[in-house]
């Protein structure tokens, strides 16, 4: 008898101790990675408070982490999507510019997750192929989309028209999707994927009458003598566009604005009308007596109005997204991530849109909360990439990355032990002669300076010093106090471009082919 009550009570002791360490194991984290399309981090008002209030992104920052170099490889829309979810540079990825095809043979880290057993889902802008890889259910925008009643391409129903402002309805579908489609005995992975504030900038009707009457202070170097380049799409009406005599500055202004708008249903052309046609009222009396100066600063103010109108729809979606993980206990055990594919210049320099490797360009927002591992409000400045989402993602997935992934885990840093993460970022532009005519360029940034090379047509370098002249106003190449430090840069440049196999042989590769496509017709410059 006393040895069957030892043997139960051994029993009883392992089996107390065996459910103990199985309930001990960590769950995989669910993955909420938001993402918007042009979102300047200079918009946020986590980053600066002087354009405008979004406080529901804010709050990913106050209760996780904010990245201040956060940085692409290469600004510009599909092909840093490529670089997301691929983990490899552009030049390895095939996705060099918004023209070339990505290589679909390219395994995406959201294909390793749902192969692990996560449940993976995608909704809004994908901006590249309409079958996107690795997700169990996606509804997205065919290419750029449309802010008002938008197509929407869905993996069961094929493609269809939606009724509506485009980032209430992907809010929409994603709230509806949490709800009522998620496996809850699976982690999962969700893209929630905003097209605003891509141009052509048509905020939400509730917003633009809110944002119209609105004006927002000038950057610094707003005049910085850059003839020919401004920010655009002002909104002024073709016939007035005629009228005044305004040259349209690219061949489908009036064409992108009749297309856009002529995508609203009668009520909603009502009230855009009326607002808008009262501005255009306004502009048209006043242009006659407007100086250069004064016609620079009303398109300036035109366009913050309609940007950051924009984004206020934005703002609202995430805190709808946030405020459900939050009552539905999801937010314990949840990576929750906002970014944007690049960053924005909003009039700095005179200049509106990105591609270059100065910072509104090359720097993006990044947000992180992980309740219970990130700290909350803290801040980092290291040289993070989009090129280490993926292997961020499955180092928290507990999955061994493929060993061609070029990025580096952020789980280090998050956990706030990364002190020797990344000194130095590559970067490399390609998409020239195009519309933009941003000339091809690689560099290498680190926290206190950035060497960049223009080449194709061109041979020159520059040189920034990040920490003394923050708007980059100076090329300091020839400046002989810097001779040490462009030396080094060269020497660390170098052993980027082969650390990330990359190559003059690349270069001159892509170019040959982009030639090809030119005479094609398949690009026009």
């Amino acid at each position: 008898m006393k040895k069957i009550i030892y043997f139960l009570l051994i029993f009883t002791v392992t089996a107390i101790g065996f459910f103990a360490f199985k309930t001990q194991q960590p769950k995989r984290p669910n993955i909420v990675f938001i993402m918007s399309d042009d979102h300047a981090y200079q918009a946020i008002s986590a980053y600066d408070k002087r354009l405008t209030s979004t406080p529901n992104i804010d709050r990913i920052a106050n209760e996780g982490m904010l990245f201040t170099n956060a940085c692409v490889t290469n600004s510009i829309c599909a092909p840093s999507r490529a670089v997301i979810l691929t983990g490899k540079h552009s030049h390895l990825n095939g996705k060099i510019d918004n023209y070339f095809p990505f290589d679909t043979t390219n395994i995406t880290f959201p294909q390793i997750l749902q192969k692990a057993g996560y449940q993976t889902a995608m909704f809004g802008k994908l901006h590249f192929g309409n079958n996107p890889k690795g997700f169990d259910e996606f509804q997205i925008l065919p290419d750029q989309g449309d802010y008002y009643n938008p197509d929407i391409i869905t993996k069961k129903e094929g493609k269809k028209k939606l009724t509506g402002y485009v980032t209430d309805l992907i809010t929409d579908i994603t709230l509806n999707w949490l709800k009522n489609e998620r496996d809850e005995k699976k982690p999962f992975f969700l893209a929630y994927l905003h097209k605003a504030p891509h141009r052509e900038w048509l905020p939400a009707e509730r917003h633009f009458k809110e944002y119209l009457k609105k004006k927002f202070p000038e950057p610094t170097t707003l005049f910085d003598n850059y003839e020919g380049r401004g920010a655009g799409d002002s909104k002024i009406f073709p016939e007035n566009m005629d009228k005044l005599g305004i040259k349209e500055s690219h061949a489908y202004d009036k064409r992108n604005y009749n297309y856009t708008v002529g995508r609203m249903n009668a009520e909603q052309r009502k009230v855009w009308d009326e607002y808008y046609g009262k501005m255009n009222e306004e502009f048209v009396k006043n242009y006659p007596n407007m100086t250069e100066k004064d016609k620079m600063k009303w398109r300036y103010q035109r366009y913050m109005q309609d940007y950051l109108g924009s984004i206020a729809s934005v703002d609202e979606g995430v805190g709808k997204v946030l405020d459900f993980l939050k009552k539905n206990n999801l937010e314990e055990n949840t990576i929750i991530v906002y970014t944007s594919d690049q960053g924005f210049y909003l009039g700095e320099h005179g200049w509106f849109d990105k591609r270059f490797i100065f910072d509104e360009s090359f720097k993006t927002p990044l947000l992180v909360k992980w309740k219970n591992v990130v700290k909350a409000g803290s801040k980092n400045s290291q040289m993070v990439q989009n090129l280490d989402f993926a292997q961020t993602f499955l180092e928290a997935a507990g999955i061994k990355p493929p060993s061609d992934m070029q990025g580096e885990s952020l789980i280090p840093i998050l956990r706030g032990q990364g002190k020797n993460f990344r000194d130095a970022a590559y970067y490399h532009y390609y998409e020239y002669p195009s519309v933009h005519m941003v000339k091809r360029h690689y560099g290498i940034v680190t926290e206190k300076y950035k060497l960049i090379h223009f080449y194709y047509d061109v041979d020159e370098w520059e040189l920034y010093d990040r920490v003394n002249d923050k708007n980059e106003m100076k090329n300091v190449y020839n400046d002989p106090k810097y001779a040490k430090v462009k030396a080094e840069l060269h020497q660390k440049l170098a052993a980027l471009r082969v650390k990330y196999k990359d190559s003059e042989i690349l270069d001159k590769m892509y170019i040959e082919k982009y030639d090809e496509l030119v005479k094609a017709g398949k690009i026009f410059r």
